[in-house]
């Protein structure tokens, strides 16, 4: 049976699924569009596991680094405001296609991880890169608001700098003819801008001046065997 309808018709995958639910036991149905829908299906079901491994492998590997159990939770937090900007353009951009340019279209089933994995990494990059920067400067006379502006200062040029190089990285796959790479090129220059001007320059100083003290919440005696303190100088 070949259909009338294309391989990216809602109605093509309706007709599979009719067929399945319609056939007998040992009868399979097969072709590159019914393969193409139960990677869509296998990669759906996995994402949740990928995302909840992803945070919870960050939360632990943050929380002895800057011994505190707020900012890891609050990196995580921020970080997925760039994953979320990031899927809303590809979703809005592809597959809506509110810009009017013949791009609509459903989003390759491997996109979403894809692009979440790379999104989270490059976001919490520049975010332990500024904590650090504020961690030592809060060390020095355990002041939380001249910590943050100072760790602000010190590191808002160099995070500029970085993100402007991976932005234009990004967007000149925009420029590719092949749909899936100009769907992560999109989605990734638009993390990268989102999470290094409005997120890791704006939102995470305001939430750490507004947390205050309480950024450096850290029960000692609980995880005093996990998180061994270093010897200071």
């Amino acid at each position: 049976m070949i259909p009338r309808t294309g391989p990216q018709d809602e109605r093509t995958d309706d007709l599979i699924h009719r067929l399945r639910a319609g056939l007998p036991g040992p009868v399979l149905v097969t072709g590159s569009t019914a393969a193409a829908l139960d990677y869509a299906r296998h990669t759906a079901d996995r994402l949740p596991w990928v995302v909840g491994m992803v945070l919870l492998a960050a939360f632990a590997l943050l929380v002895p680094v800057f011994r505190s159990l707020v900012l890891p939770l609050k990196a995580i937090v921020v970080n997925l405001l760039s994953v979320g900007a990031a899927y809303g353009v590809v979703v809005a951009v592809f597959q809506l296609d509110v810009l009017g340019l013949g791009t609509g279209g459903p989003i390759d089933a491997w996109v979403p991880m894809m692009l979440f994995t790379i999104t989270f990494g490059l976001s919490m990059d520049y975010e332990v890169f500024l904590l650090s920067r504020v961690r030592e400067e809060y060390l020095r006379d355990r002041d939380n608001s001249r910590a943050v502006a100072a760790g602000l200062a010190r590191t808002a040029r160099v995070i500029t700098a970085a993100a402007t190089i991976m932005f234009c990285v990004f967007a000149a796959f925009g420029a590719f003819d092949d749909r899936a790479l100009r769907v992560m090129g999109v989605g990734l220059a638009v993390a990268v801008l989102v999470d290094a001007t409005v997120v890791r320059l704006v939102l995470v100083p305001a939430a750490m001046e507004v947390i205050g003290e309480r950024n450096w919440w850290f029960p000692e005696l609980t995880f005093r065997r996990l998180t061994p303190r270093r010897n200071r100088t």
